[in-house]
């Protein structure tokens, strides 16, 4: 037995990275699990991994930026699934030529990286919801990030969509507590993805050794891994957490602990 038999989960951004590490996970518990990515090759591959589980994957490829894409995924969600249990907002962008001040980022720049990283989970809750009421309750799951709590230079757009989420959980959490919808958020510190990955390759030097050097700025002593975030996912959706709701977890090695952590290294912030 699983601890999510019979329940659906969600995940946007779910072909790479943080998103596909927790759908497997999900889907090793027994739940039926949705990827939605703009990513369709990518995503294909983690639909097949999830249906090799031997549970129920499938892929929808949408740009949840879009108010009908996201209403798209949870149509088809519930036409195959039935319902929906848990969301995982987990769609996020920085790219490699959005480090910028605010006076040289463009408005179509901001505005595509709120659009992705905040934008989609307040339109994603919005249609998911009315399904988790039918079940009697549901858990939605926000990835927020320490650039939501502390920041770096040059990442206007991307401290404030982080902010922004883990402002948008508290919201919600008090609206939906009394119908048994629980909402959380986790704030990753440096975890080795692809996104990570892109932008130690910008710097001199092995990336390897890079991405090694930035996990000795966390008092663990390394970067973390995506399973490392999927598990605190998974416990914060389960009934094990059913006393948590409007409250975020810092998944960083430590990095918060810090303070201003800042003067220890120059890692890439998921």
């Amino acid at each position: 037995m699983g601890t999510f038999d019979g329940k659906v989960v969600i995940v946007t951004g779910g072909a790479h990275g943080i998103g596909r590490d927790t759908a497997i996970e999900f889907a090793k518990e027994g739940a039926s699990v949705v990827i939605a990515d703009v990513n369709e090759e990518a995503g294909r591959a983690v639909e097949t991994e999830l249906n090799q589980l031997g549970t129920s994957g499938l892929l929808v490829v949408a740009d949840v930026s879009l108010l009908a894409e996201c209403s798209r995924v949870v149509a088809e969600t519930v036409e195959a699934f039935g319902g929906v249990d848990v969301l995982f907002n987990n769609v996020g962008i920085q790219s490699p030529d959005s480090y910028r001040n605010v006076e040289d980022t463009s408005e179509e720049m901001w505005d595509r990286i709120l659009n992705v990283n905040l934008k989609s989970y307040y339109m994603m809750s919005k249609f998911a919801i009315p399904e988790m009421r039918k079940r009697g309750g549901g858990a939605i799951i926000n990835t927020a990030s320490v650039q939501g709590l502390q920041s770096q230079k040059l990442v206007p757009a991307y401290a404030a969509s982080k902010g922004g989420v883990l402002s948008l959980t508290r919201q919600m959490a008090l609206d939906y507590a009394e119908e048994n919808i629980r909402v959380l958020a986790v704030c990753p510190g440096t975890i080795d993805t692809e996104m990570v990955r892109t932008v130690a390759r910008l710097e001199d030097g092995d990336p390897d050794r890079i991405v090694a050097e930035w996990g000795k700025g966390h008092p663990i002593g390394r970067v973390g891994q995506g399973l490392d975030v999927a598990n605190v996912v998974l416990f914060l959706a389960s009934e094990k957490a059913s006393f948590m709701t409007g409250e975020h977890v810092n998944v960083d090695g430590g990095f918060m602990a810090l303070g201003a952590w800042a003067s220890g290294a120059g890692a890439a912030q998921e």
